[in-house]
């Protein structure tokens, strides 16, 4: 557990939990992040402002944190473009079936104790520890 960080992780949990929680409180919306983009790019006329702003707004955080911290996540050049590209259609889809990502089932409906956001969660889990067991051990890419 070498990359732990307790500060940091409690720090953008807040974070996190606070944009969400001003999201439901002043807009009424659940801070989904896959739902958020598909609204935005179905554009309908005076519901765009809010999606931009919180995308904009991640990207933004994230920036300034790179910059702040100056910890930017290099990419690794041995790791397969095609496994990447593959597991971002995977994503897409599974977002997509469950209705929502993880920052909606996760965050938001973990917090208002919806229990299809508790199932869609324990499956987001397990998928990802199947994920990270096969790209691992059947890929061999570590």
């Amino acid at each position: 557990m070498q990359n732990f960080t307790p500060v940091s992780a409690l720090i953008g949990g807040l974070l996190i939990g606070g944009a969400a929680t001003l999201l439901l409180w002043l807009n009424g919306r659940i801070a989904g992040v896959s739902n958020i983009l598909r609204g935005l790019l179905a554009w309908k006329s005076g519901d765009s402002l809010w999606r931009v702003l919180f995308l904009g707004g991640l990207v933004a955080g994230a920036s300034l944190c790179y910059m702040l911290f100056g910890h930017v996540p290099l990419p690794r050049p041995d790791f397969p473009a095609w496994l990447l590209g593959f597991g971002g259609l995977l994503v897409g889809y599974g977002s997509s079936l469950g209705s929502g990502c993880t920052s909606g089932h996760g965050v938001c409906g973990l917090g208002r104790l919806s229990v299809r956001s508790l199932v869609a969660t324990l499956i987001f889990v397990v998928t990802g520890i199947l994920a990270a067991y096969a790209v691992r051990h059947l890929f061999g890419v570590y």
